[in-house]
């Protein structure tokens, strides 16, 4: 029998970010969206080689971009619990508005930019 290679928890689908700042992206998602962390790995430089988080029942993985693995931009849409709220602290946190809050078919939404060029589309569960 083959031996799986999804570890037990772990979500089918894991955004892979590159981010120039590892360390500030792991800040930005603790605070703004209450990321707990479930593995930070560094190289002997102290620089994130690999970092995985969990927002609610996802995974997100990222790491610092390198020369040969340039920075990568995503746009991400993510249900939190209060739109208005989530938007306004990453404003405060250095994100810009790509939509200010508003009432859609699909529920209370907004999008931003955060400090590293990646788009997240926020809508209220």
């Amino acid at each position: 029998m083959a031996t799986p290679n999804k570890p037990a928890g772990m979500t089918t689908l894991c955004p892979y970010f590159l981010v120039a700042d590892a360390d500030k992206f792991l800040s930005f998602l603790k605070d703004i969206f209450e990321a707990q962390e479930s593995g930070v790995y560094r190289d002997d430089d102290g620089r994130i080689m690999h970092a995985e988080v969990r927002i609610d029942d996802s995974v997100i993985m990222f790491s610092n971009s390198t020369d040969l693995y340039p920075p990568l931009t995503c746009g991400v849409f993510i249900y939190v619990t209060g739109t208005d709220e989530v938007y306004n602290k990453a404003l405060a946190a250095g994100a810009t508005s790509e939509q200010a809050p508003e009432d859609k078919d699909y529920g209370r939404s907004a999008g931003i930019k955060d400090p590293f060029g990646n788009v997240w589309w926020l809508t209220q569960l």
